[in-house]
This record gives C-alpha cells, structure tokens and sequence, in this order.
C-alpha cells in the first residue's frame, strides 16, 4: 500500500470514527466518554480524541456530571443543537415553504411564499427567493439546504427528472443551487424526504421498517427499509398516487386516467367543495370564503369541523381509494408501521376509518391484522425536516 493510500485509509477510518461517537451522543441524549467507549468499542484515548474534536467544532458540549460511584464523576457530554442551522425546504404545496432548523429538526424561522401557480423558471426564481430569505435570517453556521420536492428525482445527482407541477424537466437543481449558494445541497421526493423526517423525528423509536404515505396536492408513499430510505432502481419508489383505481376515470397529469391523485388527493377534495360551495347556500363554506376560488384544503378542513355535511362523505370516499391502494403495499412490503402524512390528515379519523377497513377487506387478513395505521404528529413542518434529515444523514452522519 502506497503512502499516499494509507493516508486515505487513516483519514476515512478518522472520519468514521467520528461520525460514530457523534451519531452515539446524539441517540443517547447524554451520555460520558466511558459509556461511548463501551457503546462503540472504540479505544478510550480514540473516543478522548474524537470528542476534544467534536466539542473544539462546538457540535458536542459537557453538561454535567454523573452521579459519583465512589470516584471522581464521569463528566457527561451531549450535542449542542443549535451549533448549526440547517435549510430545509418544501416545495410540494400551492406555497413554498422552508425553514431554518437545528440539528434536532426544530424550527427556528420559517418562510412562506405562495406560488400563484409560477412554473417553470419562474418557480426556480422563487426558490432563490425563499433560499434567500432563510440565509439572511441565519444567525449560526449553515449545514447545508435539504430540498423535498414533487416529481421524479435522481437523488444521487441531484436532478429533477420530471415535475409535472413546477414544469421542470431534467433540471439539476442540486449543481444549480451549489453553486449559486457555495453551501451542500440535497434533493428528494417530497414523500421520501416525508418518510425520513417521520423516521428521524417521529415519536416511533427502534422502528427499522416504515411507510409514510403523504396526502396532499399530489399522493406517494416514502419507503424506509432498514432504517434507510428506498428509492428504487430509477429513484421512483413509492409512486403510489399514479397507480390506476378507477376504470375510465379522469385524466391525470401524468396522462393516464383513473389515478389515485385523481380522487384522493387535496386537489379533487377542494374541487368537490368548490361544487358545495355552489349548491349548497348554508354550507359553512360560505362563513369562510367569499368565492369558490379561495377555497382550499385548510377551508374545507375548517368547514368540516364546523360541521359540513356534505364533506363526511368526501373524505370516506378518499379514504376508501387510499385503503386500496395501502393494502397492496401491505401485501407488497409487509411493513407493520404505515403513517399517514400531508394536509389531508388533518381529517384525522375520518380519513384513517375507511382506510383501515378497506385495508382489511383487500389485503391478505394475516398481514393486515399486524399493520399499523396512524397519524403523523409532525404536521405541516415533515418534509422541511426530513429536508434537514438528509443533511444531517450526509454531512453528519447522524441519522
């Protein structure tokens, strides 16, 4: 082995190292220099070397000690979250969303900027905004900017495959905002990136195995196998919104009819409610909104909660499409944790019912009867933070 190799060697074993006891102190909370040894096998003067590292980068602080044994007390240390701020972004909704986290995903700031349905280089230059926005607002060192966005994503190098949305093709955001920005950048789906920020931040610990099936303008599922993300060979899966459950039905924006997205997705809910809102003069709608065009999926949520009775049965009916197509993954994947993401779980059991009786009438009872459906408790912020995830995974190697 050449000097020049073993160097290299040394180096990646060094940065492993590190990335190891860092990764340990953020899963353990607080914890001493004694017990990480313990915990990773690592030397001790390899752990005391790693540590001096870590806290010199301000990552890692000493925040007491332990309750003393009859010799001098172990000295715990714990990470510091707010050392660094991370980006994450959302561009899955009719507004762009981002926010600056620390590196226990908790909002610091957050920005909003509606679309007005830009596409194009249009949307491109709003994202510069929002970016822009979350930079100035920065009072710490910046990890990096974690996307989640719609489409097809080559997430190895950091290309938009296909947006349908934002009319994007083959655009390689990753390089474009690098460069733009000089800061790391990483782009995934927003129902993947949804999958980690569940992964990462949920309150469901020691799950290796999890589906996130975010509900919103447009359905995926994001696929956590083994406590990693599943993109699939071309990075599409979990592409659950395009699969057909309806003969001859309406046409989708992938070109196809009868699509999940085509009946269960925010979009089709506040169609319908645009429609009651016409019919229907004593629709609590009309306490809401003047016209049908400024409904959206928070009016409608609002209208049901004040009682609409029209809305019920909407959200059974997107329920019962949603409880189809979950069944397959049931049978597919045979994961036991299925979490239910975006702005339509705000429907809570009304959605969750019919999805699980569907879900027991269609897939294999066996199966079924050991499979969790619930809710997320992140809310509007999960792919920001899955956003950051994947920062956190990549430059840090802690998830």
């Amino acid at each position: 082995m050449s000097s020049a190799d073993r160097k290299a060697t040394h180096s990646q074993i060094k940065c492993h190292n590190k990335r190891f006891i860092l990764k340990t102190i953020y899963d353990q909370g607080e914890i001493s220099r004694a017990d990480i040894a313990r915990t990773t096998q690592l030397t001790r003067p390899t752990v005391s070397t790693m540590v001096s590292e870590l806290m010199n980068e301000g990552l890692v602080v000493e925040v007491g000690q332990m309750p003393s044994e009859g010799g001098k007390p172990a000295t715990l240390l714990s990470l510091n979250p707010n050392s660094r701020h991370l980006i994450g972004i959302d561009l899955a909704n009719s507004e762009f969303r981002g926010a600056l986290l620390n590196l226990r995903g908790e909002a610091t700031h957050r920005v909003s900027l509606p679309t007005h349905n830009r596409n194009g280089k249009a949307a491109l230059s709003l994202v510069y905004h929002l970016i822009d926005k979350l930079i100035a607002a920065a009072d710490n060192t910046l990890l990096g900017i974690g996307i989640g966005t719609p489409g097809l994503i080559n997430v190895q190098e950091g290309i938009i495959c296909q947006a349908v949305n934002l009319d994007w093709q083959n655009l390689a955001l990753r390089d474009i905002l690098q460069e733009r920005y000089n800061l790391p950048v990483y782009v995934a789906n927003d129902s993947q990136a949804a999958a980690l920020g569940e992964y990462t931040f949920g309150d469901r610990k020691d799950i290796a195995n999890l589906v996130v099936v975010k509900v919103g303008r447009g359905i995926g599922a994001g696929i956590i196998l083994n406590g990693r993300l599943y993109y699939g060979d071309d990075f599409g899966a979990g592409e659950i919104g395009h699969v057909k459950v309806v003969e001859n039905g309406e046409l989708c924006r992938c070109g196809h009819h009868g699509c999940l997205e085509t009946v269960a997705s925010s979009r089709k809910i506040t169609k319908e409610a645009r429609i009651i809102f016409a019919r229907f003069p004593d629709s609590p709608l009309h306490q809401l909104v003047s016209s049908p065009e400024d409904i959206t999926i928070t009016t409608v949520l609002k209208a049901y909660k004040k009682g609409d009775p029209n809305i019920p049965q909407m959200i059974n009916q997107a329920g019962r499409y949603l409880g189809q197509v979950i069944a397959n993954l049931i049978v597919v994947l045979n994961i036991h944790h299925i979490v239910i993401a975006g702005s339509m779980a705000g429907f809570g059991e009304s959605l969750l019912r019919p999805i699980r009786q569907v879900m027991h009438e269609d897939a294999y009872a066996e199966l079924a009867s050991k499979t969790e459906v619930s809710l997320s408790h992140l809310g509007p912020d999960i792919v920001m933070q899955g956003a950051a995830a994947l920062l956190l995974s990549s430059e840090l190697g802690i998830v």
